[in-house]
Parts: C-alpha cells; sequence; structure tokens
C-alpha cells in the first residue's frame, strides 16, 4: 500500500509543455529519498485545465499544482511529500483558502461541469487496464452479455436519448437499430470515428489518450446490440499518444479475454483492428471514412444506401465518434433514466468541449446540455483576458457558425444552436475578442474547407473557391456591395447541393457572419477599413509627432527601412515601404504609432 498517490497529467497539452521531464525528475527524486515503496507515481490522460499545465495532483490530499516544472520537483518532493506540507506557492491559486486547501471541484472551472465521457481522464493509468476495471470498467459490457438482449440493450440506449456527439446530433440508439437486422446472417461492422480534424478541437483525442478503454468496451457492446464481429477505430496519425494507448489497450484487453473469442464465456466474439488517417478533414464524414478504411481514396459516397444498410466493404454499418461511445458503458450501468436527467428536453446528458481562443481557462469542458454559453465562456472559463470584451464564439468549427455577444445567454444543445444559425458540432468552441476581424474569421475557415474538399463534387470544389475568392476580395478593399449578395446566394447554392455534410457545412461561417457583423462586411466594402484593424491591405501605420521621443526603436526594428527620423525628433513612415507588419507598433513604448 502506497501512503500517497500522485498524478501527473500526460495528455498531449502537460507533454509538450514538459510533463515527462517532470514525472522523470519526480521519480528519481522520490528515489533519492527512499520513498519508492510509500510514493506512487502515475501518468494520467487530461484532467481538462489545459491553460495551467504541467498538472499535477497529490492524493489523498488532492493538492492540485499547476504550471509545475522538473526544476519545483525537488522542493515538493522533500517539503510535500517528505514532510507533509504542501507548497502553496505552486497550488493552483483558486484552491488556496488561506491555511485551507479546496477541493478541485469547488474552482470556477469544475464546479459547474459533470464529467461522464471524462469521468476517467485524469483519473487513471489509460495504460493500465487494472485501473480502468477498478472504476467498473468492463462491467457494462458484461452486464450486457449476461442479462440483456441486443434489442434490450438498444433500446436502453434509445430510452437514454443520447444523440451523436460527432456533430449531427442524429439518435444513437435509432443507428443502431437501424442496423442490427438479419442478426448472424451477414457480415457487419463497427466504426470509431476518431478523425478529429476541426481548428481547436481535442475532444476525442482526450479520451482516447485519457481513458481508451471506454471506447474499446463500448464498441463491444455496440458489436454485440447489431450482431457485429468485427471492430475498426479510425484514428488520425497526428495523434501519436491516441494511437500508442489505444494499441496497449487493445492488447491489454485481448490479453484479458474481452476482445477476441467466446467474451465472458458466451458465445459472442469481437475484436478491433486500428486504421491511421493521414489528417484528411473529409474522412471525418461517416463515408469518406469508411472509404478510407477500405483501402481506397477517402470520398464521400451518395446516401441513400446509408451505412447501416450498405457501408464498410458493402456490409451494414454503424460509426459512432469517440465522445459518444465513451458515454455507452455509463448509461448501461446506470440506466437510461440517470442519462436522460441530465440535458435537456431533446438534448440529453453532457456534452464535452474543447474551448479555445481568447479565454482565461484553455481546457476541456463538460457540461450538462443546455447550460449557456456565458457560463461556460464567464464562469468556468474564466471570461475574456486583457479586459478586452467578448465578441463572439465560434462553435462547430468549419462546420459551424459564430454566435455574437448579444446571444450569449444560448443554451448549448442542438436546437438552440441551430435556432440561431450555428451547430454544437464536435465540440470546439473557439472565443473571440474585440480585436477578432469576423470577415477573416470567415475567410480562415473558408480558406480551411476549401483546401481540405476532396473535390469530388463540384458545388464543394469551385464553390468553396469562388466564395473564398469574394471573401479576400473583401478584405483587400475590392469588393462591392454585390458581392455581398452574391456570397450569400453560392453559400445558399452549395449548402444545398454539395454530395456531404461537410460541403453542405461549409458555409456556415461566412453566412452567420454575415447575419450578425453584416456591418463589418460594409465597412471593408464601403470605407474601406478593417473596423478590428486585422485586414492589413486596409491597414495604414501613423506616427503621433507630440507624442515620439525620437528614441529610434522604430526605425532600429523595422524590416523594410520604411521608417526615418533624427534622434530626439519625431519620426515619419513611409506608407509606400511600409509592409504593415506592425513591428514598430510592438516596439514604440511610447504608444506614438497607431493602426487605423
Amino acid at each position: 500500500m502506497y501512503r500517497s498517490h500522485v498524478l501527473v497529467c500526460g495528455g498531449t497539452g502537460c507533454t509538450s509543455s514538459g510533463s515527462q521531464q517532470v514525472i522523470n525528475t519526480l521519480e528519481a527524486e522520490i528515489k533519492k529519498n527512499g520513498l519508492e515503496e510509500e510514493i506512487k507515481v502515475i501518468r494520467t490522460g487530461c484532467f481538462g485545465l489545459c491553460a495551467v499545465g504541467p498538472i499535477m495532483i497529490v492524493y489523498p490530499e488532492g493538492s492540485f499544482y499547476s504550471r509545475v516544472s522538473a526544476d519545483d520537483i525537488p522542493e515538493i518532493v522533500t517539503e510535500h511529500l517528505l514532510k507533509g506540507r504542501p507548497v502553496k506557492r505552486l497550488l493552483y491559486e483558486e484552491t488556496v483558502d488561506g491555511d485551507n486547501i479546496k477541493s478541485l471541484n469547488h474552482t470556477n472551472f469544475y464546479f459547474k461541469q459533470n464529467r461522464v465521457a471524462l469521468r476517467n481522464c485524469g483519473v487513471i493509468n489509460p495504460e493500465n487496464i487494472d485501473e480502468y476495471i477498478a472504476y467498473n470498467g468492463y462491467e457494462a459490457l458484461g452486464k450486457c452479455l449476461t442479462e440483456y438482449t441486443p434489442d434490450e440493450v438498444i433500446q436502453i440506449v434509445l430510452d437514454s436519448g443520447l444523440r451523436g456527439r460527432g456533430g449531427a446530433g442524429f439518435p444513437t440508439g435509432l443507428k443502431w437499430k437501424f442496423a442490427s437486422g438479419n442478426r448472424g446472417q451477414v457480415q457487419k461492422y463497427v466504426c470509431c470515428n476518431a478523425d478529429e480534424g476541426d481548428p481547436g478541437a481535442f475532444m476525442d483525442r482526450s479520451v482516447l489518450e485519457g481513458d481508451p478503454h471506454s471506447v474499446l468496451e463500448a464498441m463491444a457492446i455496440a458489436g454485440y446490440a447489431i450482431g457485429a464481429n468485427q471492430g475498426y477505430i479510425y484514428v488520425r496519425a497526428e495523434y501519436p499518444i491516441a494511437v500508442a494507448r489505444l494499441e496497449i489497450a487493445i492488447k491489454q484487453a485481448r490479453e484479458y479475454g474481452l476482445l477476441g473469442k467466446n467474451i465472458f464465456g458466451t458465445d459472442f466474439s469481437f475484436d478491433i483492428e486500428l486504421r491511421l488517417g493521414a489528417g484528411a478533414f473529409v474522412c471525418g464524414e461517416e463515408t469518406a471514412l469508411m472509404t478510407s478504411i477500405e483501402g481506397k481514396r477517402g470520398e464521400p459516397r451518395p446516401r441513400p444506401p446509408f451505412p447501416a444498410v450498405k457501408g464498410l466493404f458493402g456490409q451494414p454499418t454503424i460509426l459512432n465518434n469517440v465522445e459518444t461511445y465513451a458515454n455507452i458503458p455509463q448509461i448501461i450501468l446506470k440506466g437510461a433514466a440517470w442519462f436522460a436527467g441530465m440535458g435537456t428536453e431533446k438534448s440529453k446528458g453532457t456534452k464535452v468541449f474543447a474551448l479555445g481562443g481568447k479565454i482565461h481557462n484553455v481546457g476541456l469542458v463538460e457540461v450538462p446540455m443546455g447550460t449557456t454559453l456565458r457560463e461556460v465562456v464567464e464562469e468556468i472559463g474564466g471570461g475574456v483576458p486583457n479586459g478586452k470584451k467578448f465578441k463572439a464564439a465560434q462553435t462547430g468549427g468549419p462546420s459551424g457558425g459564430c454566435i455574437p455577444a448579444h446571444l450569449i445567454d444560448t443554451p448549448l444543445d442542438y436546437e438552440s444552436m441551430a435556432a440561431i444559425g450555428s451547430i454544437v458540432g464536435s465540440g470546439g468552441l473557439i472565443v473571440m475578442d474585440e480585436d477578432n476581424c469576423m470577415v477573416d474569421i470567415a475567410k480562415f475557415f473558408l480558406e480551411f474547407t476549401m483546401d481540405e474538399s476532396c473535390g469530388k463534387c463540384t458545388p464543394c470544389r469551385i464553390g468553396t473557391k469562388r466564395l473564398y475568392e469574394l471573401l479576400d476580395k473583401i478584405t483587400k478593399g475590392q469588393g462591392t456591395m454585390e458581392d455581398l449578395d452574391k456570397m450569400e446566394e453560392l453559400c445558399n447554392y452549395i449548402k444545398a447541393n454539395s454530395l456531404c455534410g461537410l460541403g453542405q457545412t461549409a458555409p456556415n461561417p461566412v453566412l452567420s457572419t454575415l447575419r450578425y457583423f453584416r456591418d463589418e462586411y460594409i465597412a471593408h466594402v464601403q470605407d474601406k477599413t478593417c473596423p478590428a484593424g486585422v485586414c492589413k491591405d486596409l491597414l495604414s501605420y501613423e506616427i503621433i509627432a507630440d507624442k515620439c521621443k525620437g528614441c529610434t526603436a522604430c526605425a532600429r526594428n523595422c524590416p523594410v527601412s520604411a521608417i526615418s527620423g533624427k534622434v530626439k525628433e519625431a519620426h515619419v513612415i513611409d506608407k509606400t515601404k511600409c509592409i504593415k507588419c506592425g513591428a514598430c507598433v510592438e516596439k514604440c513604448k511610447f504608444g506614438a504609432i497607431i493602426k487605423k
């Protein structure tokens, strides 16, 4: 028995900040102080509060250390682990209340969260199947195989109200039901979409890194429900930690007889293989994903027939994303009513959001469906930094829309998001402040979808290109009011005629910004200005003579020698040479240079 357990985040975010060096130093210091038999170091998945990583928690006290470096470890070991005195200066500031140390659950970031899909992330060692089993792991699979018929399993999922967390929000139980016919008579497949491609999204990656067995267990349950014996996880190769932990988890599950032949002594057999994606955004679309698994170019197929009828290798197939599967074991164990008791009438359960952009608490958030955007941004996220004002939030990535500040009290659920021209999507949530140009934001997402178009259908291949050209024209001050009408017409054409969901939703960022921020478009077109000061072609830099001290810092740092002037005299910018890089503004200590 160990008297203390030290959990260190081993997710991608903290790993990139040096958590592995923290672990190595921690283990060395523990050995140096003869504490190997008393202190256990565990590398976990993501804790969620990525903004303050690397993160470390010491149990049983629950002391939460943030921004830990390898240099801090000797002090933590000698003071806390050896002498029992937590190092307060290194603790997450919200957990320190005078002489008392509060639980992490009482901080603003965690207080309103309800972690279901993320229940084991930051709690267990994802590379140890015994720890997953200790937290009721594979109990749901055993219950299904020994207590429920396949149809009863599907009914539980239907009654729970779980909808697909990959973006479309289709009822999960209904999808399973469509594929459940002819059990034992035809080959069927269960697929997992782990090809998370939205900019700023890292929900599925974190689940795979922190709790891979939950996905394996859920896929096996799905296989039992529809009568499939083979599963595939399509995961992008850019997720090396997730891939490595999935490989370990699959191997362990096979060794324990939880994957393979005659699971739990029944006649049910099920196995899982990985397929690595090459980073094509379109392979997040279900039919393109299945085409890629088959070894072909990842392009979508016309529907119908739907995958439940004719999917992978032409056989009945169900496909859900990582987060959807992560909910399944808990629904089986705790019941459909428990899950349906969270969220709203039509959007049940919780949703994981990757909170990023102009926000204090960048990280992973799981809240009940129906939680307002304001609660997520201001209470959980800690608001917009540097005294700036909240301007908008982009939800749903390139397929979503921008929610303006006056709609910040909108509930985050499928129906409410659709009503204002956005989507919940897979869960990316990027916060923007007054320094963001909404025309530029629309252009950014359009450029992404244009580059990622598979090219199979003309509306997407050519339509997004023409739409991008119009946006580019506007950001350069060359647009006309007629261009705004052309863009709306083109957006509606692309939505109505593209082959797959990715093409059909590509215009959403443009339509939502036109709807809520048309004044910015008009400023670009009529006034030839960018109100946020982002679009370079519409900017000009000017030195205010009364404020300039003639320190020459601006001139010395200008890469094109566009600034001239004598020492202790006001300088001047030659606008014909200026490339609008902003280096002069950054170097001026007197606020003498403005961009307008």
